[in-house]
């Protein structure tokens, strides 16, 4: 099995579902008795609130260093948010970063979605690091929520999921968001943060929903175990 150097802290919840995750696909395949060795390297996550790109990008290169120095032959940013610094970081290191829209379009492509729309918080949504790449790799259209949402979505992702907290009042949200998208010819929903998923599940939603924590953590597996 290759060793997979995992970068978290952002937030811990979503850390600890991805570990969770990484187990418990791994041991379909090599045994629930058994369970793959992991880097795992937390950091505080106060960095991406400073929202300094800058100090971003060198912090993500400093660790993945570390983690490639330690052994990894990959890497897995176990969040959505900080793959902002893919582009910066992949090419200064000599091992892959596992990106999440990869996962995303796979399953959108087998799914037959073209057009998706995207939930999470403001730099996520806004920013170009997801939709660019599932257009250039799988020639999909990334749709967000109208100006007016995107600071009550950031709201609800950074001072409540993060935090491990889950409301009737954010559920309901996001579920208007989707209507929304659902009718500017959104096919399916990208849960763009690592926390949605926890939040609003399958029976939740009338429309098809890519859980990009599942699909990420089932890459991972796929990598450790010699299949990606």
């Amino acid at each position: 099995m290759k060793l997979l150097g995992l970068i978290g802290g952002t937030s811990w919840y979503s850390t600890i579902e991805y570990y969770k995750l990484i187990n418990e696909l791994a041991g379909e395949h090599i045994g629930h008795d058994q369970n793959p060795s992991l880097l795992i390297y937390s950091q505080n996550i106060q960095l991406m609130r400073e929202q300094d790109k800058e100090k971003i990008n060198q912090t993500y290169l400093e660790i993945s260093r570390k983690l490639e120095s330690a052994g990894a032959k990959g890497i897995l940013i176990c969040a959505n948010t900080p793959h902002m610094v893919y582009d910066f970081v992949q090419p200064q290191i000599g091992i892959p970063i596992l990106h999440i829209a990869e996962a995303i379009g796979r399953k959108a492509k087998k799914m037959g979605l073209q057009k998706l729309g995207l939930l999470g918080n403001r730099p996520t949504m806004t920013g170009d690091f997801i939709p660019s790449y599932l257009k250039r790799n799988f020639d999909i259209e990334t749709l967000i929520p109208d100006t007016e949402f995107i600071d009550r979505s950031h709201y609800f992702v950074s001072k409540e999921l993060t935090l491990g907290i889950f409301t009737d009042e954010a559920k309901s949200f996001y579920q208007k968001q989707m209507e929304l998208l659902a009718g500017k010819g959104g096919e399916g929903m990208i849960m763009g943060c690592t926390e949605l998923p926890l939040l609003i599940k399958e029976e939740d939603s009338e429309y098809p929903l890519i859980s990009t924590t599942q699909l990420h953590a089932q890459m991972a597996v796929d990598f450790i175990l010699g299949a990606y």
